[in-house]
């Protein structure tokens, strides 16, 4: 579901890259962690693999169909990250002014299935992650692990080939954190969906299937 090769990035104050030559794949169903100290481009690489920032060189294949993101212009890079990315942050990200059911069901809208739809599959996911009535609630009402299950229905909603998680417990108490981890492990594997969890944690790492390591001199296995 994903494959980076001869990945580099290089920011412009910087005097040498920020991460260079990357080369690694996440299978089908695979769950990846990627950890490391502050500063070495963790982030930076989920937002490459996402088409949020350019990478330097390199390619990064997403999907059955093996698309390189880093080829395509901005209109096709948009579209496949509307299509086939899940995303799950630590600051949430839910949108303030709508309800817990339109949150859910915004990549939905972003990659076209019919309306009709929409409801069905919102509800389902707000099932399986527990907060089966609070489609008409307002975000302002929940706690920072309600709005994380949201959070993960809205990233898994459209049936991604691949979820990036950037610090998805980051925010959250130790006994929440773990529920919160469980639920979107279990979720992930549920729709045989990949993904890469970025995280400064030890525990969440020991839970996914494999674990990279970024540092300054590259990419550890």
């Amino acid at each position: 579901m994903l494959h980076v090769a001869d990945l580099a990035k290089q920011h412009s104050r910087a005097s040498r890259p920020l991460f260079s030559a990357l080369g690694f794949t996440i299978a089908a169903g695979e769950i990846v962690a990627l950890v490391g100290e502050s500063g070495v481009g963790k982030s930076t690489l989920l937002n490459c693999i996402a088409g949020l920032e350019t990478a330097d060189r390199g390619s990064i294949a997403i999907g059955p169909q093996a698309l390189d993101i880093v080829a395509l212009d901005e209109t096709a890079r948009a579209a496949l990250r509307a299509r086939s990315i899940g995303f799950v942050f630590q600051a949430f990200h839910i949108l303030p002014t709508l309800t817990v059911a339109q949150n859910i069901a915004v990549p939905l809208l972003l990659c076209g299935l019919p309306a009709g739809e929409h409801a069905a599959r919102t509800r389902a996911l707000l099932e399986r992650v527990g907060l089966a009535s609070f489609g008409p609630r307002w975000p302002a009402s929940l706690s920072g692990g309600e709005l994380q299950r949201v959070a993960i229905a809205r990233a898994l909603v459209h049936h991604p080939a691949l979820v990036l998680a950037d610090e998805p417990t980051g925010n959250l108490d130790p006994r929440t954190a773990g529920e919160v981890l469980a639920l979107l492990l279990e979720r992930v594997r549920e729709q045989h969906t990949s993904a890469l969890v970025v995280t400064h944690s030890q525990h969440v790492a020991q839970c996914c299937d494999r674990i990279l390591t970024l540092t300054p001199d590259g990419l550890l296995e």
